[in-house]
């Protein structure tokens, strides 16, 4: 887990109550540790019997809170503390939320640290249920979760699965990485991008040549999803166009699978419409098979040709078609040989406001890699080279320098002649 520029120091209170996935809410603190996020756990008595207060001082090495009356070597007791506690979160989560924590919250109940800290505190509150399937579909936790949700809980899960009752069904608690996403989601909802829609596309496309093989590339499609989280980090709504691949959509975005190009071309330019931001990432075929075989074309000859034909190119319908929208159009140059010059001739003929570059022939960076080394080129004439980072780097200066482009209404004029 890589540093996450929106939980940089940010107050997190973690509560823990007393059901078997609380194991699984260690993975979660290390996670938002890791990320960069100031965790104070708080344990129901209950809790503690699942995982101990040492495991999470270790994973956040922080202080773990159990006791409402506890001093635990402060200057004032527990019950006290809690007020500083809770006016100092930007977060409260709740996991797992079992179906009695559930009841006391929706009944405004302070019988322990963790109630207490729920009313005290004024930030937004994350819930994770996590119960028996019975227990979950019971009305009275389900006009909790009504009442819950109507004073603005945030309820992630549960998800369908088996439980420790050896019972599947509807009850399970959502894994780690999932509740992330959430944390993020809630935390960036009022960002610089707030209100604004954001279209990505990512991954690469497949041209078929017959019923089981076609023309692709080696595109893992982890920039553009990369894309995707740091624009929901900022608040913005997202489609994420993207071609095959198995990475996991980040929480908030609308996902779009498509295959072939012309896929592509037809999903980016219907989701256009209101769109603020375009970031084109996606590594599209130039060319597809003339004729499509009907069967799978069977060993013959030493030699196969192939009649290749374009494939519809995707910025420049978006150039014919921008009117208002989208108001700033990021494109990548993949490029094997004047990296600089080829990218400026697209950027201008594409009429693009910022351009990616990057050395495809680099072994760290690029297709495949986690890492990526760019250029960024703007229609200003700027050149900003960045070193070798990850591609979650490279996407926060990206969106960035789009944040900045629509801060100053720069975006959108023709470019300047080269």
């Amino acid at each position: 887990m890589e540093p996450v520029s929106l939980l940089q120091n940010r107050r997190i209170l973690l509560g823990v109550t007393g059901g078997i996935a609380a194991y699984k809410v260690c993975t979660l603190a290390s996670h938002l540790a890791q990320a960069g996020a100031l965790v104070d756990v708080v344990m129901t008595g209950a809790a503690t019997r699942f995982v101990t207060p040492l495991t999470f001082e270790a994973l956040t090495g922080r202080p773990v809170y159990t006791d409402m009356w506890h001093t635990a070597g402060e200057a004032l007791p527990t019950h006290i503390a809690h007020v500083g506690l809770a006016h100092a979160a930007e977060l409260l989560i709740v996991a797992p939320a079992t179906a009695n924590t559930l009841a006391k919250l929706a009944c405004g109940l302070a019988d322990n640290l963790l109630t207490t800290l729920a009313l005290a505190a004024s930030c937004p509150l994350v819930l994770v249920p996590a119960m028996d399937a019975g227990m979950w579909s019971h009305p009275a936790t389900q006009a909790n979760i009504a009442v819950l949700k109507e004073r603005g809980a945030h309820i992630v899960g549960p998800a369908w699965g088996r439980m420790a009752s050896g019972l599947i069904g509807k009850g399970r608690m959502v894994e780690p990485e999932e509740i992330l996403g959430h944390v993020r989601l809630v935390l960036g909802r009022n960002g610089p991008l707030a209100g604004r829609k954001v279209v990505v596309t990512a991954g690469p496309t497949r041209e078929p040549l017959d019923p089981v093989r076609f023309l692709s590339n080696p595109s893992s499609g982890r920039q553009g999803f990369a894309l995707a989280q740091a624009a929901l980090d900022r608040g913005a709504r997202v489609t994420l166009i993207t071609g095959p691949t198995t990475l996991p959509t980040p929480v908030g975005a609308e996902r779009v699978e498509v295959t072939t190009a012309q896929e592509m071309h037809d999903a980016v330019l219907a989701a256009l419409e209101g769109a603020d931001v375009l970031l084109m990432a996606a590594a599209v075929a130039d060319y597809r098979a003339a004729s499509v075989a009907p069967q799978k074309i069977k060993k013959g000859e030493e030699e196969l040709s192939l009649r290749l034909v374009r494939t519809p190119d995707i910025l420049l319908a978006v150039k014919d078609a921008r009117g208002t929208y989208p108001r700033v159009v990021v494109g990548f140059a993949a490029e094997s040989e004047h990296l600089l010059e080829n990218a400026h001739s697209k950027l201008l003929a594409k009429n693009l406001d910022l351009i990616v570059a990057n050395d495809i022939t680099a072994r760290d960076a690029g297709f495949g890699a986690e890492t990526n080394r760019v250029v960024l080129i703007g229609r200003d004439g700027s050149v900003e080279s960045l070193p070798l980072m990850s591609k979650t780097a490279v996407a926060e200066a990206i969106l960035d320098r789009v944040t900045a482009l629509l801060a100053t209404g720069s975006a959108g004029a023709a470019p300047p002649e080269s």
